[in-house]
């Protein structure tokens, strides 16, 4: 019983049972409706996935997926750090900040990739763009909020140990305000994650090297839904690493060791 409750009690145990209930629950639907070309089974998606990543091809289309996400979301991460320094360094920033983030933020990257086209051509630079902007401004006002809510006691000691500038920011402030800027990485992927595949979808392929949103519109346009599925099941599979593998490992590290978060 020991044995047991210690294992329940370990995360990843508990997702996985979670994930294997989705799968069995997955493929009784899809006895239930009976029509692949409507509703593929788990098994025929799992056999679908491990056909186009043994060929190569999903590997291909993910690799030319997330080298896009990473540009996107570096750039749009440099210029939402740039852009927070300025709000909180300066009246008149943090005026700029408030206005552009109200007209920009409830903007749907999505729609600017035809403004995207005309500007950078059909290419990276558009794709990069559209995902900067899906990001820059969740980061930044996420970060933002952060610096503004740290308490006043903690600027008071970081003054009272003759900190200023850089060393002012980064002792005290980001420290104080990391959750929230932690909050703002996160949604910030979410969105970039979502832009990407999205665009991917409407966009197609750049050179000949679409992603993973090109490999599900092909699929579906050749009636191959269990296809369509594991193009679907891997979007999901990047998305479960990128949480678990890095945010949740770079939250153990700050914001949990710190003791600003359970």
């Amino acid at each position: 019983m020991i044995v047991q409750n210690t294992i329940l009690n370990t995360a990843v145990v508990r997702k996985l049972i979670i994930l294997a209930v989705l799968a069995v629950v997955w493929q009784a639907y899809s006895m239930w409706v009976d029509n692949n070309l409507l509703f593929p089974s788990f098994k025929a998606t799992v056999i679908a996935f491990w056909d186009a990543m043994t060929s190569g091809e999903l590997l291909f289309r993910t690799w030319n997926s997330m080298k896009l996400l990473v540009l996107g979301y570096t750039t749009g991460v440099v210029a939402a750090v740039l852009l927070t320094v300025f709000a909180v360094s300066y009246r008149i920033g943090a005026d700029f900040l408030e206005t552009l983030t109200a007209m920009m933020n409830p903007l749907p990257a999505i729609a600017l990739l035809p403004l995207a086209l005309i500007w950078f051509g059909l290419g990276a630079g558009s794709m990069i763009f559209v995902l900067a902007h899906s990001v820059l401004w969740p980061v930044s006002l996420n970060t933002y909020s952060g610096f503004r809510s740290v308490s006043n006691t903690l600027r008071m000691v970081g003054q009272n140990y003759g900190l200023t500038g850089w060393r002012y920011l980064t002792q005290i402030l980001i420290p104080a305000a990391f959750p929230s800027v932690m909050s703002g990485l996160k949604i910030g992927w979410a969105f970039a994650w979502r832009t990407l595949v999205a665009s991917e979808l409407a966009f197609g392929a750049s050179s000949g090297k679409g992603g993973l949103g090109w490999f599900i519109y092909e699929n579906k346009n050749q009636l191959e839904l269990a296809y369509v599925f594991a193009g679907l099941f891997t979007v999901i599979l990047v998305g479960l690493c990128i949480e678990n593998l890095i945010f949740r490992s770079l939250e153990s590290r700050t914001v949990k060791r710190w003791g600003m978060s359970q």
